[in-house]
């Protein structure tokens, strides 16, 4: 067996209090960011994923200039949602639009301003997150914000930018609660600092591999020859079914095999994620799009079960001011050095890499919710996370 890493401060501490205060902290109900706070992120447990070295905060925030913000919602018994704003820089993004591109890795989704994506290679919002029903009301409220802007006034057309996962195992979906007032919000708060995981925002009511789902991110910084030092970010909604693997254990199989008996168990393969990509890298939108195609990767590394009602996009942009498209001096001569085509494996790499953190990140930080109807969530049990973990030797000394 594995010896537990006693050098690793969270681990030491774990084994330090008892375990009645541990199932208090880990099966709070219906869930909050401050509980989510008090749980652990995947390398505060020693589960190192890959070999690139993270940003400071280990974020998609560590990308120059990306913001996110986000607001939960969650009121009496049947409203478990929210909204996720990313703010691609801080200046106007209709103005400075980004090089972007779109990776669907199965279309069962509603994502607004994919074919735009698609058609210009640019975005020219922010990216909201939210609920499946509440897509177009949070659409329209994005809409009211950009023209609101300064300089807008005479603009007629913007490609509002929102992503969805069905959140109506635990959330009352139908009555569509994220309005104006809180993608408002939320793009107001929208911040470059550490980044709110789990049961928040737009991951509130989400439900992924069997647990609690929600929002995760984490970041690689890249060297590439002859090019320089890049920071990558990734920032994810998760919603999917499958098994989960963390770093190759094979911890939801492990996790079915100790549950006690009679304990209900969340089946199902269906499900979503929404995956966002940052980088400072000066990347065109064809090399975007092949880096967004690798995210998918990530997905797989964890377990997803890849299934037909699951809604898997990613949207990968650069935030480099060299390749950034400015609408008022026209689009007809495009200038900046890109990133060629054999700079690209590293960066493929450390996406692969940093998805699967990120959802990593999601579930560890996520809270028990009990939501619509009485349905619950479970929260995936840490203990008995670090116990597989151990097993399978993938708790590592920093």
């Amino acid at each position: 067996m594995h010896m537990p890493d006693l050098s690793n401060p969270y681990l030491l501490a774990r084994r330090c209090v008892g375990l009645a205060a541990a199932m208090i902290l880990l099966f709070a109900t219906p869930g909050s960011a401050q509980e989510g706070a008090e749980r652990p992120r995947a390398r505060e447990l020693g589960i190192r994923i890959g070999s690139y070295p993270t940003g400071p905060l280990n974020a998609i925030t560590d990308v120059p200039g990306v913001r996110v913000g986000q607001v939960t919602l969650i009121r009496g018994e049947d409203i478990r949602t929210g909204v996720t704003a990313v703010v691609p820089h801080g200046g106007s993004v209709f103005w400075e639009k980004v090089p972007a591109a779109l990776f669907v890795g199965n279309g069962f989704g509603k994502l607004v301003g994919a074919t735009q994506i698609r058609e210009l290679g640019n975005i020219e919002t922010p990216i909201l997150l939210c609920g499946t029903l509440n897509v177009p009301r949070v659409a329209d409220a994005l809409l009211s914000w950009m023209m609101d802007r300064e300089n807008m006034e005479r603009v007629r057309s913007i490609n509002p930018v929102v992503g969805e996962t069905n959140d109506g195992g635990l959330n009352d979906i139908r009555g569509r609660h994220v309005g104006e007032a809180e993608v408002f919000e939320a793009l107001r708060g929208a911040v470059s600092g550490p980044v709110e995981e789990g049961s928040v925002g737009a991951g509130t009511g989400t439900r992924a591999l069997g647990y609690k789902g929600g929002i995760g991110t984490s970041s690689r910084v890249v060297e590439i020859r002859e090019a320089g030092s890049y920071t990558l970010g990734v920032l994810v909604q998760t919603n999917f079914g499958g098994s989960l693997r963390v770093d190759g254990a094979p911890v939801g199989e492990e996790l079915a095999r100790r549950r006690e008996p009679g304990t209900e168990e969340e089946t199902g393969d269906q499900g979503s994620c929404m995956i966002l990509v940052a980088t400072d890298a000066p990347l065109d939108a064809r090399n975007l799009e092949r880096l967004a195609a690798r995210a998918i990767g990530g997905m797989a590394r964890v377990g997803a079960s890849m299934s037909n009602g699951s809604g898997d996009y990613v949207i990968a942009f650069s935030t480099a001011e060299e390749v950034r498209i400015h609408s008022r001096q026209g689009d007809r001569v495009r200038g900046g050095d890109r990133l060629g085509n054999d700079a690209m494996s590293p960066l493929f790499r450390a996406v692969i890499e940093a998805t699967e953190e990120a959802i990593l990140n999601s579930l560890f930080k996520a809270t028990t919710v009990t939501g619509i109807g009485g349905r619950t969530s479970r929260a995936i049990p840490i203990e008995d996370v670090i116990a597989i973990c151990e097993e399978y030797g993938v708790i590592r000394n920093p």
